[in-house]
């Protein structure tokens, strides 16, 4: 199944003021370390949404199992 995605034109403030903040010479060290603290927060929040999905459904154990050996 696709997934349809929205194409973005424009800018939010946000992502300006990050444009503005790293708009100067990083190495490349510096550039890893921002690379791996985005991902951390963004990993983070998605632990976040699926723990409050399994609770909200109610999945256990054997929920996961049966999913992962089903039939394709």
């Amino acid at each position: 199944m696709a997934i349809a995605q929205k194409s973005h034109t424009e800018l939010n403030p946000i992502q300006v003021s990050l444009l503005r903040l790293f708009n100067r010479p990083m190495s490349e060290k510096e550039t890893l370390e921002l690379k791996k603290l985005l991902t951390d927060y963004y990993a983070d929040k998605l632990e976040e949404e699926v723990n409050k999905t399994v609770s909200e459904k109610g999945y256990t154990q054997q929920d996961f199992d049966k999913m992962l050996n089903a039939d394709s």
